[in-house]
């Protein structure tokens, strides 16, 4: 009776296993978080910054093709 009962549980664990080792989704709403959030910060060092980085970036350029 017992023996059964623990064979019972066994294979219960072992299903329960092998459903989790099978799950690929992963965790979406954190990558997706994660791609908003750094989409978000994109922009907004864009609007920020984006006269002088490119301002710089020009500068960089006439310099390196000024020879």
């Amino acid at each position: 009776m017992i023996r059964h009962h623990l064979q019972n549980l066994t294979s219960r664990l072992r299903a329960s296993f092998a459903d989790i080792a099978h799950d690929d989704r992963g965790d979406v709403p954190g990558w997706v978080l994660i791609t908003l959030m750094t989409a978000g910060l994109v922009v907004v060092i864009w609007a920020l910054a984006g006269a002088a980085l490119a301002g710089l970036f020009e500068q960089a350029i006439s310099r390196v093709s000024g020879f």
